[in-house]
């Protein structure tokens, strides 16, 4: 090897390197490594968590399954009110702005001559009267944002009303909003506890109840109780849900609400309709889809860390130990503004 050129130890190592070659691929070793590196691909393919593979998918579709059916059978073994109210026929639009303790709300119905009446829209929001936190700038930009939208809806002018609460009524400031809507050239109709109950009645109890059944309000600044008595309304006023902002004790409120849910007569209690803001948050844990009444589960299996829900089911609590019904039944669509507008 001295002895060669440094071209002819080029020439015998690129002859050894290709008899290297040669003798591999004769013996498969390319072919190997061929058969080897599409499974390395495919391997490293479904372990890629952007592409997940198709078992995973057929397992992810099959555990969903079984959820799928436990949130039915809980949906179908619930107690549900099978009522279906009359529909209007040829009626017309009607408006009304509920100037609330907590909140501003309105609500568009179509209503006929003979008060059947169907909800066509509603809106909630959160005003602050109570507290004294709302400011007139507050009221105003509120107020006209409810009117435009009822006039956009097809509401005509003279068909939208608004009704002072008889708990916002108490609030300091209530007469900044009514001068507020005075000054856009707006009637503004204020209620009573006694007046409300009534108006809460008129449009939440169903005339096929009337003889066993009360409708109960748990408003921010105070709950009405109403049922029908011999062909008249009776109608009672106890605390609201926000009672714990005056220092009131829960078992004081308990005590008292108790004491007027008692005077409903045993006839009236089979079934409550209840509404208002309190009742609206517990409706929505158990509601099925988009029926109009829920029936509430029991007081008992509610608890919140809210202090105004927390009151609101004490509240509940008391008026379903003092009459021992067997159904409080939640209106999705009622309102005692609504009942206002069928008084008209």
């Amino acid at each position: 090897m001295q002895r060669l050129t440094v071209a002819g130890r080029l020439l015998i190592t690129a002859l050894i390197l290709a008899a290297i070659y040669f003798g591999f691929k004769y013996i498969g070793g390319v072919d190997l490594l061929k058969k080897l590196a599409p499974k390395e691909t495919a391997q490293q393919t479904s372990d890629s968590p952007s592409m997940p593979s198709t078992s995973s998918d057929a397992t992810s579709e099959e555990s969903a399954k079984p959820a799928d059916t436990e949130a039915t059978d809980e949906a179908g073994s619930r107690p549900t009110f099978n009522y279906t109210p009359p529909a209007p026929q040829n009626g017309k639009l009607k408006g009304v702005v509920e100037l609330g303790a907590s909140g501003f709300n309105s609500f568009i119905i179509t209503v006929d001559a003979q008060k059947a009446w169907k909800l066509e829209k509603s809106e909630f929001g959160n005003s602050l009267v109570l507290e004294n936190m709302a400011t007139d700038q507050d009221v105003r930009e509120g107020l006209k944002k409810y009117i435009s939208q009822m006039l956009n809806f097809g509401v005509a002018g003279r068909d939208i009303h608004f009704v002072v609460s008889s708990g916002a009524v108490k609030a300091d400031n209530t007469q900044k909003i009514i001068k507020a809507l005075k000054s856009l050239n707006y009637v503004v109709n204020t209620v009573t506890a006694e007046q409300e109950g009534r108006l809460a009645l008129r449009s939440v109890l169903p005339k096929d109840f009337e003889s066993n059944g009360f409708v109960v309000d748990i408003g921010s600044g105070n709950t009405k109780i109403s049922w029908k008595d011999g062909g008249k309304t009776a109608a009672l006023e106890s605390y609201g849900a926000k009672y714990f902002q005056n220092g009131d004790d829960d078992t004081k409120v308990y005590n008292a609400v108790k004491a007027e849910a008692e005077k409903i007569p045993a006839a009236n209690r089979k079934t409550c309709f209840i509404i208002g803001g309190v009742p609206f948050e517990l409706a929505k844990q158990v509601r099925n889809g988009k029926e109009r009444y829920t029936v509430l589960n029991a007081p008992s299996a509610y608890t919140s860390g809210e202090a105004k829900t927390k009151a609101g089911v004490n509240i509940y609590k008391a008026i379903a130990d003092g009459t021992n019904c067997d159904q409080f039944v939640f209106d999705w669509d009622a309102n005692f503004t609504i009942g206002y507008l069928l008084t008209l």
